[in-house]
């Protein structure tokens, strides 16, 4: 089996499978560990008669712009319900909170080809949940606010 199979067209992306194997190691390990995991969930929501259909692809350019703004370590995916999911390895809430803010300034200042908007919840194994499942519905319950509207990061929590 090629190593190609574990990946989308781009090189960072992983399958969905292929994801899911990783991540669970990698839980495994930061609960052995006593590491920190963050799980971001990048869920963009077009406005657009098509939404369906360029969903795919604007999931694709957003792997890309965030795929050079974090550590060649770190994971990244497109699920099947139309997200990115990244995981920061060996990253706690406070210093992800960071990474999301140098991510969403980047992608503020992207041009898509298709108005979106762009969501993005996080969740931190051992704070939110040492499990996939635990962590991806922690994730998604927990929409960061902007910088502007947060005030502090505490509120993100």
């Amino acid at each position: 089996m090629s190593g190609d199979s574990f990946l989308e067209e781009d090189r960072r992306v992983l399958t969905p499978e292929a994801f899911d194997f990783v991540l669970n190691n990698e839980l495994k390990r930061a609960v052995r560990s006593q590491n920190f995991l963050t799980l971001l969930v990048v869920e963009p929501t077009l406005q657009s008669p098509n939404a369906d259909a360029e969903r795919a692809p604007a999931v694709r350019q957003i792997a890309r712009i965030v795929g050079r703004e974090v550590r060649e370590t770190d994971l990244l995916a497109q699920t099947q319900e139309g997200q990115l999911s990244v995981v920061l390895l060996d990253a706690d809430l406070q210093n992800s909170l960071r990474v999301v803010d140098r991510l969403m300034s980047r992608l503020d200042h992207y041009e898509f080809p298709t108005p979106l908007t762009i969501e993005v919840g996080a969740a931190c194994c051992p704070t939110h949940g040492a499990d996939a499942d635990t962590l991806r519905r922690a994730a998604e319950a927990r929409p960061i606010p902007r910088r502007e509207d947060r005030g502090n990061a505490s509120n993100a929590q």
